[in-house]
């Protein structure tokens, strides 16, 4: 992390700070309790801090929060820091990195592309796939041709230097599955409400580390790593795509969410859900669920200790912990 992002994330969190008098009404609005916050961005992991801060600057040179969840994880996609995001990220079994990414909005608008490399800004190209086709995802060879045709800057295939040395070091013993480690920063999920009501989200991943060479995470798929309603919210969801994708986690959400559920009650009933279908793996499963309601409240939840997010508003971008099931 570079010393600017330090000085965001601690100056960011030195400001959450509990003030007699008006402590109680800090922790309702930190929970999402208070309604009305509204331009509102919620980001997972501690790279959501700047995402916040550049989702949050587009929405007010543009007005579109559809311009601000594309620019606000283009920011990590971008970040030489980051192995589980852009073309930095760490690659899979045969050394090579592949992207997923989706994009939506509230109307039910939505794009994504799985399986693509070379292409830098992989959450441009699923807009790019949303506003310029007839189809909602494009896939592997197919979707790097429409990057081309659309002028996409094609880059070099060459990993990072971070992910040279951490592929080489794993290389050693070559596991098939590696262990789950539930404080690793991967995906970026951003869901966005601006002034008036209108919702969006993005999601960007260079997918599970060694993973087999063509496999595809919840990241992409509509229902699963993202899902947007206007009339109701949006979820967005981080952590290994297979348990998510196996509940439709962030479709779930927001139904939960449309039937009567708290943002909070609906993050917390996936969760349980995910449980259920992964009991045997569930140690070695870290899964994380973020969203937000019509009324501006949130809900944040996952499996196990670790999951953290951004909140962003006009007002304040803080780093929150968020609670977990075991």
């Amino acid at each position: 992390m570079s010393q600017r992002r330090k000085f965001i994330k601690q100056s960011l969190l030195g400001s959450a700070i509990f003030i007699p008098g008006v402590s109680q009404a800090f922790t309702q609005k930190k929970q999402g309790l208070v309604n009305g916050e509204k331009p509102l961005i919620l980001s997972t992991w501690n790279h959501g801090l700047p995402a916040n801060e550049a989702a949050l600057k587009k929405l007010q040179e543009s007005g579109s929060i559809v311009d601000a969840v594309e620019a606000g994880v283009k920011d990590t996609e971008l970040d030489l820091d980051n192995l589980s995001v852009g073309l930095q990220g760490l690659p899979d079994r045969e050394g090579i990195t592949t992207l997923d990414a989706s994009i939506m909005k509230g109307d039910g608008s939505c794009g994504s592309v799985a399986f693509v490399r070379q292409v830098k800004h992989p959450i441009s190209l699923a807009r790019a796939v949303m506003e310029k086709t007839p189809h909602v995802m494009l896939a592997g060879e197919g979707a790097r041709q429409f990057a081309i045709a659309e002028g996409f800057p094609i880059e070099k295939e060459i990993l990072s230097p971070k992910a040279t040395r951490a592929y080489e070091e794993w290389k050693k013993t070559s596991q098939y599955k590696p262990v789950i480690n539930i404080e690793n920063h991967d995906t970026i999920g951003m869901i966005g409400m601006d002034a008036s009501g209108k919702l969006a989200g993005s999601c960007t991943t260079s997918g599970l580390a060694y993973k087999m060479h063509g496999r595809v995470g919840d990241s992409p798929i509509i229902g699963a790593g993202l899902y947007v309603d206007d009339e109701v919210g949006a979820a967005t969801a981080t952590g290994l795509g297979e348990s998510i994708i196996r509940i439709c986690g962030s479709f779930l959400i927001v139904e939960l969410m449309r039937q009567g559920r708290t943002p909070q009650e609906a993050c917390e009933e996936a969760v349980r859900r995910l449980i259920a279908k992964n009991k045997k793996d569930i140690k070695d499963i870290q899964a994380g669920f973020l969203a937000i309601n019509k009324e501006g409240q949130i809900g944040a939840y996952a499996v196990h200790p670790g999951f953290n997010f951004a909140k962003g508003t006009t007002q304040e971008n803080i780093l929150i912990d968020s609670k977990s099931h075991y």
